[in-house]
């Protein structure tokens, strides 16, 4: 059976989508975009952006009891690949032993004008 995952402590979903599910053991955390929970704001350039997007990972994963860890895929997508490797430094300060797998992809356009959006599975 299916189980929503919500905290307060990452954006609530801008659509019709929730920020988390999860389904015999496994948690699919919903595309993230760096919009701090408490202001509603973005912030500025690709760093900042980054850490936020991996803040509101965070939060979602703490919501489910988890933990970085637990985190098995993660998908990023860019609104420009020159933003890579910049996204990439702050990415693997959370992953820095046993990353996950991951794809990155630069996409035309992302929700709210955001740089970077990332998606992650996460199992018990």
């Amino acid at each position: 059976m299916k189980k929503i995952i919500n905290t307060d402590k990452a954006p609530k979903a801008i659509g019709p989508y929730s920020q988390a599910t999860e389904v015999n053991g496994i948690i699919f955390i919903s595309g993230q975009v760096p919009v701090n929970p408490l202001t509603g704001t973005i912030p500025e350039g690709i760093v900042a952006q980054t850490e936020q997007v991996m803040q509101n990972i965070k939060a979602i994963l703490n919501e489910a009891g988890l933990d970085f860890e637990n985190v098995v895929k993660s998908t990023c997508l860019l609104s420009d690949m020159a933003n890579f490797k910049a996204m990439n430094e702050v990415y693997g300060k959370y992953y820095n032993v046993n990353p996950p797998a991951r794809a990155a992809f630069a996409v035309k356009d992302l929700p709210l004008g955001a740089l970077v959006e990332i998606e992650s599975i996460a199992v018990r």
